[in-house]
C-alpha cells in the first residue's frame, strides 16, 4: 500500500485526519465562538511531540499550509512532507527537538524511498523519469512511457532514451561526439574482414547497439556480430533497434539459449546475436577474431579477459574515456589504474596513448601473446588503441621489451626513453640531449612511465583503412586517416592513390589466399600453425630491419617553444625549413600546432629562431619588449633607415655596432 503522505486531493488528507467538510467552524474570522462539541484531533503526519492535538480549524490550517503546500507533485499525486519517525536520523545532543527538525522527509511514489530534502526528491523523481521508470506501484492507471527519439548515423537508425548523452541519467548511453571513433573502428574491422571471411566480432558494451548494427548492416556476410550488455534495459533496446533496422536477433543468456527472430531478414547474414552477460564472462567463454571494448571510463579491468581467448592475428580495439587520469589531471588515478607516474607535458595526448598501450602489452604478455600496434589516436574525448595479437612467447617477449621509462626535462621539455638494460647509471641526466641539469640548480628532470616506446601506427594498415573509408563513403574520418598516414611515414606529402592497396601484393599459397603487406605482419589469413609461425618470424625480422624507419617518438608544440618578441613562420613553411635541414618532419593529429620530427630540441629552436622575424611594438605603453642583443641591434639599424644593411647582416655586424654604442653593463632597454 502507498504511504499515507501520498494523496491526490487535500480532502483525502483531511479525511485521513478524521475531518469532514464543514465540520470545523468557518466563522473564526468573524470573532464567533467555536463549537463546544468540537474535539481535539492529532495530525496524521506529525508525531505528538511535534504537533499536539488541536481543534479542527487549526488542524485544517496545519494540513493545508504545511503538508499540502510543502510537497512534490507527480502524475496527479502529491508526496506531502512527513514528520513521522519513518526516516532514520542520527542521535543528537539536542534530543527530541533535533529529531523533529531533521526528521522531515518525503516518500517516493515509485520506489518508496525516503528522502529528506525537497530538491533531492525532485531530482530523484527526474532520474526515474529519465530511465523510463514512470509506472508507480501505487497508480492503477499506467503512466505513459517516455518518448524515444530515433537518431540516424551511417545509414543506421537507433532509438535512444531521454538524456541519452548523459551516462549517469540513462542505461543506454549514446554519444554523438564519438561518431569519429565508431568510424575508425569500422574501418579497422573492414580491413580485417578483407583478410579472412567470415570473422566473429564482439561489441562488449553495446548500450544502444549502434556499433554492432553498423558492422552487420554494411559488412553483411563477412562478419558474425555479437552485441553484449549486462543491463537488461539495454538488451531490450538493442533488440528493438535490430527490429528497426530489419535484422534478425538471436538472444542468448548465460543460463539458457533462446532464439528469437525479429524483422524481415531471411538470410543468416542479417542475424545479430545479442547476449546479456558481463563482458569478462563472455570473453572468457568464447573466442573472437575482433573485440572492441568501450566501457565508461578505464578499460584495464577487461584486458586480461580480452586477450585470453582472442584468436591469433586477431584485432583488439579499446576506447578509454578516463581522460582526466590519462591527460594528467588526476595523476593518482593514473598510478592506480595503469601503474604509471605522469606529469602534465606538452605532448600529454601521445603520453596517454603510450600509457594505454603499455597496459595492453602487459595484459597480452600475461597470456603469452605479443601485440603489433596498428593505430593509436588521442583526441578531446577519448583515447583509441587498435592492436593486432601475435600468439607465442617470443612475440610477447619482444613486445614487453618495448615498455620503458621516459626521462623528461621540466625546464626545456626535452625527453628521451631510457636505454635498455638493468644497470643503474651514475648520472641519468647524461641521457638527455639538453644541458639544463648543468646550468640550472637542483633536480631538473623526472622519470615518467613505464610507457610503450614502439611505433604508434602501421602505415600499410592505415592506407587500407583509408581505402575502406572511401569505399563506404565515410567522409568525416578521411581527413584524419590522411593525417595519420603522413604521421606514420613522418612526411608532409599528401598524395594518396585511389586504387585498392590489396591488388599490389596478392599471392596464392597452398590454396589459401594470402595478402602480404609491405611492412610488418599487418595482414594475413590463418593458413595453419606452421605457416603462421613462419609469417610471424618473417614479420619480426622485417620489424627489426625497419626500426630506423619508424616515426620519431613525441612531438614539439611550435607555440610552446616560440621566442618572445618574435613572429614565428607559418607552420607549413617551418616544416619545409626543417625538412631542408635534413630532418624527418610531419604534422600530428595529437596537436594541431605540433611538429613530429627527429630533430633535437636545440636544433628545433635554432631553426625556429633563424626564420622568425622581430615584432616591432613602437609606443608600447606596457614597457619595452626584451629581445636578444642582435635583434635589438637590428631594430636600431632599422630605425636609422638602413634596411639593406639589416637584410645583409648575416655575420653580426649590427650586433657589433650595437655593442660599440652601448658598452658592457648597460641595460638593453
Amino acid at each position: 500500500e502507498k504511504h499515507i503522505s501520498i494523496q491526490r486531493h487535500l480532502a483525502d488528507l483531511e479525511k485521513l485526519a478524521g475531518l469532514k467538510e464543514g465540520e470545523f467552524p468557518v466563522a473564526v474570522s468573524q470573532n464567533t465562538e467555536l463549537h463546544v462539541t468540537d474535539e481535539k484531533k492529532p495530525c496524521p503526519l506529525c508525531p505528538e511531540e511535534k504537533f499536539k492535538a488541536c481543534y479542527s480549524h487549526k488542524l485544517h490550517r496545519h494540513l493545508q499550509n504545511l503538508h499540502w503546500k510543502v510537497s512534490v507533485e507527480f502524475e496527479g499525486y502529491r508526496m506531502c512532507i512527513c514528520h513521522l519517525p519513518c526516516h532514520p536520523v542520527k542521535p543528537n545532543l539536542v534530543g527530541d527537538q533535533a529529531f523533529s527538525k531533521m526528521g522531515a522527509h518525503y516518500h517516493c511514489i515509485i520506489c518508496s524511498a525516503t528522502i529528506t530534502r525537497r530538491t533531492d526528491m525532485i531530482g530523484h523523481i527526474n532520474r526515474h523519469v529519465n530511465k523510463g521508470e514512470t509506472e508507480s506501484r501505487f497508480i492503477t492507471v499506467l503512466a505513459p512511457k517516455a518518448s524515444r527519439e530515433v537518431l540516424k548515423e551511417s545509414a543506421t537508425d537507433v532509438q535512444v532514451l531521454p538524456n541519452y548523452s548523459t551516462p549517469q541519467k540513462t542505461d543506454s548511453y549514446f554519444n554523438p561526439k564519438m561518431k569519429l571513433n565508431r568510424q575508425l573502428i569500422f574501418c579497422a574491422l573492414a580491413v580485417l574482414a578483407e583478410e579472412r571471411k567470415p570473422i566473429e566480432c564482439l561489441d562488449a558494451f553495446g548500450a544502444t547497439g549502434i556499433m554492432g548494427l553498423q558492422w552487420a548492416k554494411h559488412l553483411r556476410s563477412s562478419v558474425r556480430v555479437t552485441i553484449n550488455d549486462c543491463n537488461e534495459n539495454s538488451v531490450t533496446l538493442i533488440q528493438e533497434n535490430c527490429l528497426l533496422n530489419k535484422m534478425k536477433v538471436k538472444l542468448n543468456t548465460r543460463e539458457d539459449d533462446q532464439d528469437e527472430a525479429m524483422g524481415d531478414g531471411e538470410e543468416n547474414s542479417d542475424t545479430i546475436e545479442v547476449t546479456k552477460m558481463d563482458a569478462n564472462v563472455i570473453m572468457h567463454l568464447r573466442s573472437f577474431d575482433f573485440i572492441h571494448l568501450d566501457p565508461f571510463g578505464t578499460s584495464v579491468n577487461y584486458l586480461d579477459s580480452a586477450f585470453r581467448n582472442v584468436r591469433n592475428l586477431g584485432i583488439v580495439s579499446l576506447t578509454s574515456t578516463d581522460i582526466s587520469s590519462l591527460y594528467a589531471k588526476a595523476q593518482h588515478i593514473a598510478l592506480r589504474h595503469y601503474g604509471c607516474n605522469i606529469v602534465r607535458t606538452e605532448y600529454y595526448r601521445e603520453l596517454a596513448a603510450r600509457i594505454v598501450l603499455a597496459a595492453v602489452t602487459r595484459a597480452a604478455a600475461r597470456c603469452n601473446k605479443g601485440i603489433e600496434v596498428l593505430l593509436a589516436v588521442a583526441l578531446e574525448h577519448f583515447v583509441l588503441v587498435v592492436v593486432r595479437v601475435l600468439r607465442g612467447p617470443s612475440p610477447a617477449d619482444d613486445s614487453a621489451k618495448k615498455i620503458r621509462y621516459l626521462i623528461h626535462c621540466q625546464w626545456c621539455e626535452e625527453r628521451i626513453f631510457q636505454k635498455e638494460g638493468n644497470m643503474v647509471e651514475e648520472n641519468p641526466y647524461q641521457q638527455l640531449p639538453c644541458d639544463c641539469h648543468g646550468s640550472m640548480p637542483g633536480k631538473t628532470a623526472v622519470v615518467l612511465g613505464p610507457l610503450w616506446s614502439g611505433a604508434l601506427f602501421n602505415t600499410g594498415f592505415l592506407r587500407r583503412m583509408l581505402f575502406e573509408a572511401v569505399q563506404y563513403g565515410l567522409d568525416e574520418v578521411q581527413p584524419l586517416l590522411k593525417t595519420l598516414v603522413c604521421e606514420a611515414e613522418c612526411t608532409t606529402s599528401k598524395h594518396f592513390s585511389t586504387h585498392s592497396p590489396y591488388d599490389e601484393n596478392k599471392q596464392e599459397e597452398c590454396g589459401v589466399y594470402i595478402k602480404t603487406p609491405k611492412t610488418s605482419a599487418e595482414s594475413f589469413l590463418v593458413p595453419g600453425k606452421r605457416k603462421c609461425e613462419e609469417l610471424i618470424r618473417s614479420a619480426a625480422k622485417r620489424q627489426k630491419s625497419e626500426n630506423s624507419a619508424e616515426h620519431p617518438a613525441f612531438y614539439y608544440n611550435i607555440h610552446r617553444h616560440s621566442i618572445k618578441g618574435m613572429n614565428m613562420p607559418k607552420l607549413n613553411k617551418f616544416l619545409t625549413y626543417l625538412s631542408e635541414a635534413g630532418y624527418r618532419v610531419s604534422r600530428t593529429h595529437f596537436d594541431p600546432m605540433g611538429v613530429r620530427t627527429n630533430a633535437p630540441l636545440a636544433q628545433f629552436k635554432t631553426i625556429l629562431m633563424k626564420y622568425s622575424t622581430p615584432t616591432y611594438t613602437g609606443g608600447q605603453a606596457e614597457g619595452p619588449v626584451h629581445l636578444p642583443e642582435d635583434v635589438q641591434a637590428a631594430e636600431q639599424v632599422q630605425a636609422a633607415g638602413d634596411a639593406e644593411f639589416l637584410e645583409d647582416d648575416k655575420s653580426g655586424v649590427a650586433a657589433a655596432a650595437f655593442a660599440e654604442e652601448y658598452p658592457p653593463g648597460c641595460e638593453a632597454d
